[in-house]
């Protein structure tokens, strides 16, 4: 089996769903996260120093989440769906991992046509507003994503594991997988373009870079 993983925001996605909800929450919110945002994408902090930070900030709720995901829905990223499909068919099975929002980020996905996500799981009050996170999931530190990657390719003995992301924390997988390729489409990053095996501004780019890396059946 051949896996190629996604980041979601800013790649599948072309938004980052933690600014979105900021936002909601007013400019004096929204500047701060996004500066947080901004600096741990770029490597400059560790995204666990950021990460409880930005959600007590914003405190989303179920009702934010769900209204996220179609937000996810109206920004994908144009070829997403074309591309997973060929992938798909050409005997690649996509995953995304995410430091994004589980309750957000799967539904959305789903519509992608991937089943698999690894994302970060929020906890909800009965009456829906914010109880907290998953505080030990490896994707909410800097770290994490690889230890992620890792576990899939022995879940689904995958022969070829490709990582697609913009961010710091998706540059962090580059040791653990066959092929790391950076997006910049929506963050142009400079420690993303300057590591990366290959860098693309357009995912109808990736099926072509894989059919030379990896020469379909």
């Amino acid at each position: 089996m051949k896996l190629v993983v996604f980041d979601f925001d800013s790649t599948l996605s072309a938004i980052e769903g933690i600014d979105e909800l900021a936002r909601a929450a007013g400019p004096e919110v929204f500047a701060q996260v996004e500066d947080l945002t901004r600096q741990a994408m770029e490597g400059r902090i560790p995204l666990q120093d950021v990460f409880r930070r930005r959600l007590d900030m914003i405190r989303p709720s179920r009702a934010q989440m769900e209204s996220l995901a179609g937000h996810y829905r109206q920004t994908f990223e144009p070829d997403a769906a074309a591309v997973i499909a060929l992938l798909r068919a050409a005997g690649w099975t996509p995953a995304v991992v995410s430091g994004g929002l589980e309750p957000a980020v799967r539904p959305a996905a789903s519509d992608l046509g991937i089943d698999c996500v690894e994302a970060v799981p929020i906890q909800f009050h009965p009456d829906g507003t914010y109880a907290g996170f998953d505080a030990a999931f490896p994707a909410a530190r800097s770290g994490g994503k690889p230890e992620i990657l890792q576990a899939l390719r022995e879940r689904f003995h995958a022969s070829a594991l490709v990582m697609v992301g913009d961010g710091g924390s998706d540059l962090e997988t580059k040791p653990v997988v066959d092929l790391f390729v950076g997006f910049g489409r929506y963050a142009d990053r400079p420690n993303v373009r300057a590591g990366a095996e290959a860098f693309l501004m357009d995912l109808a780019s990736l099926p072509p870079l894989l059919l030379q890396r990896f020469p379909w059946p």
